[in-house]
């Protein structure tokens, strides 16, 4: 029986199916976005007059997010127009379908996150969170490998979730040798389109708050406007050498001793065991090569129905980390960071965050 072969064209239509599913979603915005200005024109208009002669400007405001919507829709269609071509599996037919079926809740929700993330990793307005992120980790990286003192283009560095890619490109561009790995399809058509379709200082325009009705202090907030990029990402040293892989972390990572540094930031808590990605940086790295880990452990699959996960405090994966024969060389905790936030809204989160520099011990 040859079950292999059957085997491997489910899981191929399983990944066509995924990746139409995803294009879906970003095509499946603009309808899902006007419904949701259209609920309040709607929840207006049910208003008795005097209270709509109270709030002259509303159906105007109403009709600016329309125009940011269709810009934002505009990006999008920018962003998708490549996929067909990104990879070998993909079903062109279905995807140009005129009828669009409606996308879940959760897909939506990952589209309109992927905007905000063009506002953390790509924009002027995401400076402080790339300060608070991704710098500790760039310092530590020269005073690890200081380029000065060593040929950077020689050190390899690895960052998984690596999200659309700042890191990774930023990493690039001091010199080292770098490979960006990232398994959402959200991530990746974007990141695709800002690192090989962007050519010019902030060249887009696009309103990543338009779908926050709440905790506005002024309407003009949720219209603001953000340009990206904010650099040039063909701007790398000659020689470079920078990549994206796309796959799932613990697949494609499978050769031992292969990396000088690796890089994670926000990426610990996307594991459904994190023993295991631990386990894998430990067995990536070189004998005597740097893990450079920034953030909280807001664990994603956690109380999601049908989604293992195991939930470890920083204490419990502290001792992971030293039992799987890591040297802990240098530590700070509660370090202040946000993820996509919105500096003008009314609600703030923010994470006391951990930042970690551990070394594979060398084999005795």
């Amino acid at each position: 029986m040859e079950t292999n072969g059957v085997k491997d064209e489910v899981e191929d239509n399983e990944e066509r199916l995924h990746f139409q599913r995803i294009v879906q979603a970003f095509r499946y915005y603009r309808i899902h976005s006007l419904k949701r200005i259209i609920s309040a024109e709607k929840h207006y208009h049910d208003l008795p007059l005097r209270h709509r002669d109270l709030i002259p400007g509303f159906l105007e405001n109403l009709r600016m997010l329309r125009k940011c919507t269709e810009q934002n829709f505009e990006i999008i269609k920018l962003i998708i127009a490549d996929t067909e071509f990104m990879f070998e599996n993909v079903n062109r037919h279905g995807l140009e379908t005129e009828v669009l079926p409606p996308a879940s809740s959760f897909d939506m929700d990952k589209v309109k996150s992927t905007l905000k993330q063009l506002v953390r990793d790509w924009s002027t307005e995401g400076v402080a969170e790339r300060m608070a992120c991704y710098q500790p980790v760039l310092d530590e990286l020269a005073v690890l490998f200081p380029p000065g003192k060593c040929d950077a283009s020689g050190i390899s560095v690895l960052v998984p979730g690596a999200g659309l890619g700042r890191l990774a490109y930023d990493i690039a561009r001091l010199g080292y040798t770098c490979q960006g790995n990232e398994f959402s399809l959200f991530m990746l058509f974007t990141s695709n389109f800002v690192l090989n379709r962007c050519k010019e200082v902030n060249s887009y325009t696009f309103y990543p708050w338009v779908h926050q009705f709440c905790n506005n202090m002024a309407a003009k907030d949720q219209m603001q406007a953000i340009q990206f990029p904010d650099v040039n990402p063909c701007d790398l040293p000659l020689n470079s050498n920078f990549s994206m892989a796309a796959g799932d972390f613990l697949e494609v990572y499978v050769d031992r001793d292969r990396w000088d540094c690796i890089a994670t930031v926000f990426f610990l808590d996307t594991a459904h065991n994190v023993i295991a990605y631990i386990e894998t940086i430990h067995s990536i790295l070189k004998p005597g090569g740097y893990w450079i880990n920034f953030g909280p452990l807001l664990y994603h699959f956690a109380d999601m129905a049908d989604q293992k996960s195991i939930e470890l405090s920083y204490e419990d994966v502290r001792q992971v980390v030293q039992k799987l024969n890591f040297e802990i060389i240098k530590e700070r905790t509660h370090v202040p960071a946000c993820y996509t936030h919105n500096p003008r809204s009314m609600l703030k989160y923010e994470y006391d965050c951990v930042f970690l520099v551990a070394r594979k011990a060398a084999p005795r």
